[in-house]
């Protein structure tokens, strides 16, 4: 029995473990099968823990799967944040390389922000088109802060869409690759900067 309570102790997660316990196990659900295929009950199961403790940290499947993508989206942001003052010719290939590495590590999470577009439920898809308009306005930044370039987004209205359409290509691209595409990483890193280098090209 003490045994058995210690064991119990161990497990004991904080609010936050918890909670990062459930959104990597809806990442790698949702990455799996389509919005609607996925259960909440699916989720609690593999967690380990009740459907009640579940609706707990999250009040509908809803809020739950926004909640994954949010995740994502954030960790997406962060990894290929520009550094400041630093052209973005000369931080490209190690920006892509970092983001690579996190598709590469994350593929569930990946795959489950993505998936987020074609999910029936309206609030979910505003969720997802907020996260990718984070990462447009972050690249567009970046563009405007070049010390070489200095492309506003106002002086060059074509900008926004060649980022817009850059972004398309490269989730199209690192999906290829995550299902077996016969590329290396420095392959679709080279792809990817190249695309974006000749998108914004005058």
């Amino acid at each position: 029995m003490a045994g058995t309570q210690g064991e119990r102790a161990r497990r004991r997660l904080s609010t936050e473990e918890r909670r990062e316990q459930l959104l990597t196990v809806g990442a790698r659900l949702f990455s799996e099968s389509p919005y609607d295929d996925v259960w909440i009950e699916q989720v609690a199961e593999i967690a380990g823990v009740s459907r009640g403790l579940l609706y707990h940290y999250f009040p509908t499947k809803r809020d739950f799967f926004a909640a994954v993508v949010e995740r994502e989206s954030g960790r997406m942001l962060r990894m290929t944040a520009a550094v400041p003052g630093v052209p973005v010719r000369e931080q490209l290939s190690a920006g892509l390389d970092t983001f690579l590495g996190y598709v590469e590590e994350h593929a569930h999470g990946f795959r489950a922000f993505h998936r987020a577009d074609a999910a029936g439920d309206q609030t979910v898809r505003k969720v997802y088109r907020q996260a990718l308009a984070a990462q447009e306005r972050q690249i567009l930044a970046a563009l405007a802060a070049d010390p070489e370039l200095g492309w506003a987004p106002e002086s060059r209205p074509e900008l926004r869409i060649a980022v817009r359409g850059w972004l398309a290509f490269t989730t199209a691209v690192c999906l290829e690759w995550l299902r077996g595409a016969e590329l290396t990483r420095a392959q679709v890193r080279d792809l990817c900067a190249r695309a974006l280098l000749g998108a914004i090209a005058p």
